[in-house]
């Protein structure tokens, strides 16, 4: 899968492009006035220090009265224009309302992480995942925007502009990606401490490949004591069913079922950790169960003190959890 560009300027969605249009047109008009207003300056000051030169008498401010009069209009109607464009694209940003074939997946903002839902025609096919959202390619994606705590801000620069989730005021946007890729997402509103570490992947897929996805995420992880499991990824998964961790954490298949923190039935299949702070593989997985707040402070996972068998027995377990 291709990482695109994390820029506004870069769209890969409808709602983008009449963004990026938006952008290009607010570049190019400020970019003409302010040659053009820099030139008139000098120009002004080059004719100024030259009548002073050569005219004894009072000079005739008329000219430069209709000048900027002549300037003051025309701003006036550079201003309007820009007010037009900037409308315009408002009303178009979410064309897609009463599309057919609309994916719903629900998006949770919590400190410092994102929760993201889809739901099914039936309670047990609900699939929740954390920090990575699956979208297919091509099909318009309606986004219900919940806060938990406080507020946060949905944004996916080449997909969308900016959509605050406030507490207690529940909203929709919507977003489609126009071919596969891997977006990158942050949130835009200050929300705390780890705020700038508050970062998820969007990765547009193939319909056919995210259907596959989707019915793999529906899948709980191995049983504890399923005949498969090494004794060691055993030792891991009794670590951590009997530690802490399902205090906060869900695995489905398991008596783990705890929604505080992520859910980690498919942990393993992720491509980051901590909300995009550090890659999702075995060394920074263990670093981030032995002190999560070495790797990120302020955050709400407690350090979890386990002898470096233990840790490396319970990190084995989580890395089956795909």
């Amino acid at each position: 899968m291709t990482w695109e560009p994390s820029s506004a300027l870069a769209p890969a969605g409808p709602q983008a492009a009449r963004l990026a249009h938006v952008a290009w047109v607010f570049i190019l008009v400020c970019g003409v006035v302010y040659v053009v207003v820099v030139a008139t300056l000098i120009v002004a000051l080059v004719r100024r220090n030259r009548d002073r030169d050569h005219e004894e008498g009072g000079l005739d401010e008329r000219p430069r009265l209709r000048l900027v009069a002549a300037a003051g209009g025309l701003t006036t109607l550079v201003l309007v224009g820009l007010l037009v464009v900037t409308v315009r694209a408002g009303h178009g940003l979410n064309p897609m309302r009463g599309a057919h074939d609309t994916l719903t997946v629900k998006v949770i903002g919590r400190q410092w992480w994102w929760e993201f839902q889809y739901p099914g025609t039936a309670p047990d096919d609900l699939v929740t995942t954390a920090n990575e959202l699956h979208i297919p390619a091509g099909r318009p994606i309606l986004l219900e925007l919940v806060s938990r705590d406080v507020i946060h801000s949905f944004w996916v620069p080449a997909l969308h502009g900016k959509r605050d989730l406030i507490p207690g005021h529940d909203s929709t946007t919507y977003i489609q990606a126009d071919h596969p890729g891997v977006y990158r997402g942050q949130c835009a509103e200050f929300c705390g401490a780890q705020h700038a570490m508050m970062g998820f992947i969007v990765v547009a897929q193939a319909p056919a490949d995210f259907e596959r996805w989707l019915e793999g995420q529906r899948k709980p992880a191995a049983a504890p004591g399923a005949p498969l499991l090494s004794s060691e990824v055993r030792h891991g998964q009794d670590l951590f069913l009997r530690g802490t961790c399902p205090m906060c954490h869900t695995v489905s298949g398991t008596p783990a079922g705890a929604t505080m923190g992520p859910d980690l039935t498919h942990v393993a299949g992720r491509i980051t950790l901590a909300a995009g702070t550090v890659p999702n593989v075995r060394d920074h997985l263990a670093s981030w169960i032995a002190d999560a707040q070495a790797v990120k402070p302020g955050n709400r996972m407690p350090p979890t003190p386990l002898a470096a068998g233990d840790l490396n027995d319970l990190v084995s377990y989580l890395e089956t959890l795909r």
